[in-house]
């Protein structure tokens, strides 16, 4: 199983047959990304929420490729409205079952907007059970409680986690998110984007691993992870 990381909170995440993308947000869009819309593949798209550095090349994406979007039922409906079709649409606790693993949606704390502003149900995490991992993929959030639930409910291989801080929990928020989730690998996102959510990624990998909280893993737009 590869992870390939394409900026902000942009993953492939390959195995076999099957590339799940997450939140695409690629050139030009993003200033950091590796590629643009074109230029990557999906059997499926898993969405944490609608702002619009998540879901700016969602629907050319998904109408290219014909992957099925996986997202909260309010964002499910909004991507039937944008024409995509192949659209799965559970709620938290809900999960999407295929032969290859599953898709489970869980909590966010964060805002949750469509790119024009309107306002649009709750954000979410995602928990990615592929290639006989499973991936939490927490979206945009601060740190709570829960995540500790989340894990115990289901055990995470591979924590991906934002650090960036002013608009989701910073790398010391997010080191105590790794304490909470207990995985053996983490890994960042949502981070040197942008002037505001610039941080010290290094940092966050000493600190985690020196909390014996993981081992990190500092991915640059373009890296991959193959676990």
């Amino acid at each position: 199983m590869e992870i390939k990381f394409h900026g902000q909170s942009c993953f492939e995440i390959s195995d076999g047959g099957t590339t799940v993308l997450t939140d695409p947000f690629l050139k030009p869009n993003n200033p950091i990304a590796d590629v643009t819309g074109e230029e990557v593949e999906a059997t499926v798209i898993a969405i944490s929420h609608g702002h619009a550095d998540h879901v700016a090349d969602l629907v050319p994406v998904a109408k290219r490729t014909g992957a099925q979007c996986v997202a909260l039922v309010e964002l499910a409906g909004w991507l039937g409205e944008q024409g995509i079709e192949n659209v799965s649409d559970p709620n938290f606790g809900g999960t999407v079952t295929y032969d290859w693993g599953w898709i489970k949606f869980v909590p966010a704390w964060h805002t949750n907007t469509l790119p024009d502003g309107t306002v649009i149900g709750n954000p979410a995490g995602m928990l990615i059970n592929i290639g006989g991992k499973t991936i939490y993929h927490a979206g945009d959030t601060c740190l709570f409680g829960d995540m500790k639930l989340i894990a115990e409910r289901n055990p995470v291989d591979i924590a991906i986690l934002p650090i960036g801080g002013h608009y989701t929990m910073d790398r010391h928020d997010a080191v105590v998110a790794a304490q909470f989730i207990g995985a053996d690998t983490v890994i960042p996102m949502h981070f040197n984007t942008f002037p505001p959510i610039e941080t010290d990624a290094g940092a966050f990998k000493a600190d985690v691993e020196g909390a014996g909280a993981g081992s990190v893993v500092v991915l640059e737009p373009g890296e991959s992870f193959r676990a």
